[in-house]
């Protein structure tokens, strides 16, 4: 008997390749997508195109969302009508938005939520988890071997998770500790940009070593004021996510970090990195997040402040690394 029906809204690169590792479980796999046109890229194999939000919400029990966190919330807004307590509705953005403040209108200054907050705020299912981890895109649609990480405070999704994803090339760990991964997620997108970066200057094993493990500390601490579990970022999805990044050259925000330390501006790294880095705006959130709190994170203001903001605001590459590797790892305050 084949697995009921799995909805993916989003028709970029994450969205083709959930669909992808979806419809090789056997079961319909539907895809709503705004780009689906003459020009967009073919469907996988056994998965078909969805009409609406109203088709997928009748139709299947499960629904992933592969949108860009800035459009997180339009989607989920418009897709409330169409989902109710039996759903569950699990995301793979890494991203955090600011907070919106419903009673003045606008969001709060500094204060950020995940996507999962958003689909909880703006859709009546409360079934809700996340998928992170060191998989990519390309792999997934190509059903080489890899891991991914699932996490919800439900059992069930975990579990339906696992029954929809789960192949012989595709390994899915589970986790209940739902906002230390997202908040993972949302870090190792920032900091894979300083690996690519790292990498671009010529940095050695060791010298790469110590970035991520300083980084990861770093990471950490974040989560874990945040209210995640700092042992969610030592693990498959933090530090393993990170590690990864090492090896995965094709890994746009790798390749993103890569292209600045060559010295190419902003826009033209973007560019080579093929598509959208939620990283670039998330890393100066996480920043001014970090010091409304109190929380050290020299690592990520130096992404922000030096390597993201281009040539003329980066200081030269000893002085940069410095930044990244001096100094007290921190404590949590």
């Amino acid at each position: 008997m084949s697995r009921p029906a799995v909805g993916v809204i989003g028709g970029g690169a994450w969205g083709l390749a959930l669909a992808a590792a979806a419809a090789r479980s056997g079961g319909p796999t539907l895809l709503l997508s705004r780009r689906r046109s003459d020009g967009a890229p073919a469907l996988p194999p056994g998965v078909s195109a969805a009409r609406d939000l109203a088709e997928l919400g009748t139709d299947a029990k499960l629904i992933l969302l592969a949108v860009p966190s800035e459009v997180a919330r339009e989607v989920a807004r418009s897709l409330g009508p169409h989902v109710d307590g039996r759903h569950f509705v699990v995301h793979g953005v890494r991203g955090l938005v600011p907070r919106l403040d419903r009673g003045l209108g606008g969001v709060s200054a500094g204060d950020l939520e995940t996507v999962s907050d958003i689909v909880r705020d703006e859709t009546p299912a409360r079934r809700v988890g996340a998928l992170g981890g060191p998989a990519l895109a390309s792999d997934l649609l190509a059903g080489r071997p890899t891991v991914m990480v699932c996490a919800s405070r439900y059992p069930e999704v975990t579990r339906a998770l696992g029954d929809v994803l789960r192949s012989p090339s595709l390994r899915i760990d589970a986790t209940g500790d739902l906002l230390g991964l997202e908040w993972a997620s949302a870090l190792v997108g920032c900091l894979a940009i300083g690996v690519g970066y790292a990498r671009g200057l010529g940095m050695g094993p060791g010298l790469l070593a110590a970035v991520i493990t300083r980084a990861m500390e770093e990471g950490a601490r974040l989560a874990a004021a945040a209210g995640g579990d700092e042992r969610t970022l030592l693990g498959l999805a933090g530090y393993g996510d990170l590690l990864a990044s090492i090896a995965q050259t094709e890994r746009p925000e790798v390749v993103l970090g890569e292209s600045l330390a060559k010295g190419k501006e902003l826009s033209q790294a973007l560019a080579d990195a093929g598509q959208r880095v939620e990283a670039v705006e998330l890393a100066g959130r996480v920043v001014a997040w970090a010091r409304a709190r109190g929380v050290q994170a020299p690592v990520l203001e130096a992404l922000a402040s030096s390597i993201l903001r281009g040539p003329a605001s980066r200081a030269p590459a000893q002085d940069l690394m410095r930044v990244l590797m001096s100094g007290a790892t921190g404590e949590r305050t």
